[in-house]
């Protein structure tokens, strides 16, 4: 909702500049897209590390999660 008011505060101010922000967010997005793919998956193989790492206090009847 913020970003919405803040693109027709810019709509007001400046037309061009608020259109041409509207047709290049799609673009952004989707050159941003692998990127957070990429951040999903390392978080995931990190996750996975950790609990490698912490299984054996685990099944020693360490505190659980």
């Amino acid at each position: 909702m913020l970003g919405f008011l803040a693109w027709l505060i810019l709509f007001v101010l400046c037309w061009p500049l608020a259109l041409l922000a509207l047709v290049l967010y799609p673009i952004v997005w989707l050159l941003l897209l692998p990127f957070r793919i990429v951040g999903i998956a390392v978080g995931g193989v990190l996750a996975f590390f950790a609990a490698i790492v912490f299984l054996p206090a685990r099944l020693l009847g360490g505190r659980p999660a």
